[in-house]
């Protein structure tokens, strides 16, 4: 077990359901063309795979797809929609969990890595994905650039929703590069509110270009999204690349 938090059963039903703007087609379509390029004839692992948003689809985009998750709830909901012969899963956490076989693709979306809550975790991360890539192999991932100039001097929150539905807003311990999403999401047309609240260990680009040399691996390419805009100053995200040498 590591430090990630554990989705429960309540948090993995709904999940799909609340997150159908990340699943459009407009949104998943250089997402999955993307990945299916890196990975080629071979073989995809997601790392953290959830309820499938991106495996199973990629899936049927024709590339072979195995992945690792620890809660055995989301799990349960991809489940649902593909059987384990066309897609495996592992029940794991993506730092240290094996599976047989090499593959040429190994990602890691949505802000994903920061489930792991400790640097050297993180580390391990990037070492189980070196250890499962071919040579030539890559390894993605997809994570949002920390929001600090938003933070004035004595503050400690950065909104980054609010709607009639639904309002969130981070808060930052600078000292040990955590920060909590704190999610206030409306429950029916009672006016009640359901509140939740996980936890995250942010990192910055260039502390993940380190954790990539650790593990053997060279960063390739750095883009703001997955429609290959460039990653600027300004870039709200980054989607890298690093590559197992040959």
């Amino acid at each position: 077990m590591t430090s990630s938090e554990l989705w429960t059963r309540a948090t993995a039903d709904r999940y799909d359901a609340e997150e159908v703007e990340v699943s459009s087609a407009a949104v998943l379509g250089p997402t999955l063309a993307f990945l299916a390029e890196l990975a080629g004839d071979g073989r995809a692992l997601e790392f953290a795979i959830g309820t499938g948003r991106v495996g199973v689809p990629l899936r049927e985009h024709g590339v072979p797809v195995v992945g690792i998750e620890l809660s055995e709830h989301m799990a349960a909901v991809l489940r649902r929609k593909v059987d384990e012969g066309t897609l495996p899963v592992v029940i794991g956490d993506m730092a240290t969990t094996a599976v047989p076989g090499g593959f040429t693709l190994v990602y890691l979306v949505y802000n994903t890595i920061t489930n792991l809550l400790t640097q050297n975790e993180q580390v391990e991360c990037f070492r189980n994905a070196a250890r499962h890539l071919e040579p030539g192999g890559r390894f993605v991932i997809e994570l949002g650039v920390p929001p600090l100039r938003l933070l004035p001097p004595g503050q400690v929150a950065v909104p980054f929703d609010v709607s009639q539905q639904h309002l969130g807003f981070d808060t930052f311990d600078l000292v040990e590069q955590i920060l909590v999403s704190h999610h206030f999401t409306r429950d029916g047309d009672d006016g009640h509110y359901r509140r939740e609240n996980s936890r995250h260990r942010y990192a910055w680009p260039a502390e993940l270009d380190l954790m990539a040399r650790i593990a053997g691996l060279e960063l390739e390419r750095r883009v703001g999204d997955w429609d290959g805009s460039p990653f600027t100053q300004d870039s709200a995200k980054h989607v890298s690349v690093w590559r197992k040498p040959a």
